[in-house]
C-alpha cells in the first residue's frame, strides 16, 4: 500500500467503525477461474475511496492480494506468492483467481473503504472436482458357487470431495453381510494435488441363478453420479447330478446305430466320462457321447455312465431293442403248371405285436391260399411284417404255365363290308404264337393274364375252311371254321330281295281282288233288297209262301 492510501486508511479508521459482514460460501470448479463477488455483487458506494482483497494464510495470518483506488484506477497486485500471477479484479470489484486448486480453499475478504465507512465482506471458497474416471478393475473371469470370489475393484479417481462407491446387482444395492457379500472400501489422497481416489472391492458368493446377473459400480459425487456395468459372469460349480440319455427319436431297432450321451450338471461340464457297456468300462475323452453301431437284439440291457474322477457319480438306462424275423417259403421266381397245387409258408418272430399284410402286384389282399392253380393266380406276391418303426418284407413271383388251348374261334362281317374278321382266342403261358391257314391283313394281337387274342381280316372269294393254330413250348392246339365267300353272299342276298318283292306284289293283288269281289256281292244284295221292298209297298199284298220257303229264303240271303 502506498503512503497516501495508508494515511487515508488511518484517517478513516479514526473517524469510522469497522463493520464485518457474515461469511458467504462459494463453490468453485477445479482448474477453472474462481469468481468471488464483493458484497454479493452490490454496487460500490458513491464515496468509494478504495477496495482491497486479502486472504487468510494457512498459518492464520492475513495476506494481501491486490488494491484498487477509485473506480477508474488500475488495481495494484500486492501478493508476492503464487497468487501474484493468478489474481485480478473486474469492473464489479469481483476477485478473479485462475487455475483453481484445492489450495484455494480459503476465506477471501473484500474490504471496501469510503469516506464514511469501512466494510469487510468475507467469502469462504470450496473447490470441487468430479472423478476423472470411474472404472472397474481386476475383474474376475468366473464366479464360484457358494464361495466368495472377487468380482472386481471399482475406482473413482481424483475427486474432491472424495466420491462414494456403491455396488449393485441387477439394479439393487448390495449390502455387505460378511458372508455372501464382502465389500472393502478405501480412499487414497494425492499429496501433490490434494485430490482423493476412492476404491471399493466386491467379493461375492454366487448361486446358479447368478449366471445372468449384471453387477454394477455406482460413483456418487456432489457434481455428478456415474455408473459402470459388468457383463454377466459364468458361474462355476461342481457336478451334483449325472444323467444318461439315449439319443433316439423312436424305438431302438435292430440294425440301428445307438448313441449314449452322458450329461453332468456341473459348470464347466466334465470333458471325459466312463461308459459301462455290457460289463466293459470304456473311457471317452473330450466328448460326452458314445455310439454303438449296427446293434442287435442281444444289445438290450442296462447301460451306465459315470464321472472319471468320481465313479460313484453315475446314471443308468435300460435299453430294449425291437426286432422282427420273417421267413417266407418260397421266395424268388416260382414256375408252376396250370392245375398244380401250391402252398406258401410264413414264419415270423418279433419283439412285440407285429402285423402281417399281403399284396399282389401292388394291391392289398388276404393271405393267398392256392388249391388248383389258374393263370389268374400268376403275379408278384409280397409279404410284409411290421410294427412301430420296424418292417421286414419278402416276396415271390408266381408264374403259371400251360400249353395253349383255343377257347373260341369266331367270324364277323360288318354291314355292307366286303371283308370278314376272324377272331381266335386262346389260353396259355408262355404267350402262344398264332398261325392261320389263310392269307390275311390287319392282324391284331393282345395278351393279358394268360389270355391271348388274335384278329385277322380276310376277303374270301370262295367258300373256305380256315384253320387257327396256337403253340408255345408246352404244346399246341388247332381249331377250324367255315368261311363263305363274300361275293356269293352278296348274290344270294340280292336274289332273296327280288323274290321278296314279287311275293309282296302277289299278296297285294290277292287282297285287292278280294276287296273288289266283296264290294260287288254287297252291291247285288243291296239292289235285291231294295227291289223286294218296293214290290210289297206297291201292291200292298202280303207275300204268299210257306214258312219253310221263308226260312230257305232267309238262309239263301245269309249265304249270299
Amino acid at each position: 500500500m502506498d503512503s497516501a492510501a495508508f494515511l487515508l486508511l488511518a484517517f478513516v479508521s479514526t473517524e469510522t467503525l469497522l463493520q464485518v459482514w457474515g461469511t458467504e460460501s462459494l463453490t468453485a470448479l477445479y482448474g477453472e477461474i474462481i469468481n468471488i463477488p464483493c458484497n454479493d455483487g452490490a454496487p460500490a458506494p458513491e464515496d468509494l475511496m478504495f477496495v482491497k482483497w486479502k486472504y487468510e494464510k494457512d498459518d492464520g495470518t492475513p495476506g494481501d492480494l491486490l488494491i484498487k483506488q477509485g473506480r477508474n484506477e488500475q488495481a495494484t497486485v500486492q501478493a508476492t506468492d503464487d497468487y501474484a500471477q493468478r489474481v485480478s479484479i473486474d469492473d464489479q470489484l469481483n476477485l478473479l483467481i485462475t487455475q483453481a486448486s484445492l489450495k484455494d480453499q480459503k476465506t477471501f475478504t473484500c474490504m471496501v473503504v469510503s469516506s464514511s465507512n469501512l466494510m469487510e465482506y468475507p467469502v469462504s471458497v470450496a473447490v470441487y472436482k468430479k472423478p476423472s474416471s470411474v472404472e472397474i478393475m481386476d475383474t474376475t473371469a468366473v464366479l464360484l458357487k457358494d464361495k466368495p470370489t472377487t468380482v472386481g475393484t471399482c475406482v473413482a479417481a481424483d475427486a474432491n470431495p472424495a466420491a462414494m462407491i456403491t455396488w449393485k446387482k441387477n439394479g439393487n444395492p448390495l449390502v455387505a453381510d460378511g458372508k455372501a457379500v464382502l465389500i472393502t472400501p478405501s480412499i487414497k489422497l494425492d499429496p501433490a494435488t490434494g485430490l482423493s481416489t476412492t476404491s471399493s472391492t466386491l467379493q461375492y458368493a454366487a448361486s446358479k441363478e447368478d449366471a445372468v446377473a449384471v453387477f454394477a459400480c455406482m460413483s456418487t459425487h456432489k457434481l455428478t453420479n456415474q455408473e459402470t456395468d459388468l457383463k454377466p459372469f459364468p458361474i462355476h460349480y461342481p457336478t451334483e447330478k449325472v444323467s444318461l440319455q439315449i439319443m433316439s427319436k423312436g424305438p431302438i431297432l435292430e440294425g440301428d446305430n445307438m448313441t449314449l450321451k452322458c450329461h453332468a450338471d456341473g459348470n464347466p461340464p466334465p470333458s471325459s466320462f466312463f461308459f459301462h457297456i455290457k460289463g466293459q468300462k470304456l473311457l471317452v475323452e473330450n466328448s460326452d457321447s458314445y455310439t454303438l453301431t449296427d446293434i442287435n437284439r442281444a444289445a438290450g440291457g442296462e447301460y451306465k455312465c459315470s464321472l472319471v474322477d468320481n465313479e460313484k457319480m453315475d446314471a443308468s438306462q435300460s435299453i430294449f431293442v425291437s426286432y422282427i424275423d420273417l421267413s417266407l417259403t418260397p421266395t424268388g421266381k416260382v414256375v408252376k403248371a396250370e392245375g398244380d397245387t401250391f402252398s406258401v409258408k410264413v414264419e415270423k418272430s418279433a419283439s412285440g405285436d407285429a402285423k402281417v399284410s399281403w399284396t399282389k402286384n401292388g394291391k392289398a389282399m388276404k393271405e393267398p391260399v392256392f388249391s388248383k392253380l389258374t393263370y389268374a393266380d400268376a403275379g408278384v406276391y409280397v409279404c410284409e411284417v411290421s410294427m412301430t418303426g420296424l418292417m421286414r418284407r419278402q416276396s415271390f413271383e408266381l408264374v403259371v404255365e400251360g400249353k395253349p388251348v383255343i377257347t373260341s374261334l369266331t367270324k364277323h362281317r360288318a354291314d355292307d363290308a366286303n371283308y370278314k374278321v376272324l377272331i381266335c382266342e386262346a389260353a396259355g403261358v408262355p404267350e402262344p404264337n398264332f398261325m392261320w391257314s389263310v392269307n390275311s391283313t390287319n392282324e391284331e394281337s393282345s395278351y393279358t393274364s394268360g389270355r391271348a387274342t388274335n384278329k385277322i381280316t380276310v376277303i374270301p372269294k370262295l367258300n373256305l375252311t380256315v384253320t387257327c393254330s396256337v403253340s408255345n413250348k408246352l404244346g399246341e392246339d388247332i381249331m377250324t371254321i367255315n368261311v363263305s365267300s363274300v361275293f356269293k353272299e352278296e348274290k344270294e342276298k340280292k336274289g332273296s330281295q327280288e323274290e321278296s318283292e314279287d311275293q309282296a306284289k302277289l299278296i297285294v293283288g290277292v287282297v285287292a281282288g278280294l276287296l273288289i269281289a266283296a264290294a260287288i256281292v254287297g252291291l247285288i244284295y243291296w239292289l235285291y233288297m231294295k227291289n223286294s221292298r218296293q214290290g210289297s209297298w206297291k201292291t200292298g199284298e202280303k207275300e204268299v209262301g210257306t214258312s219253310e220257303e221263308s226260312k230257305k229264303l232267309e238262309e239263301n240271303n245269309h249265304t249270299v
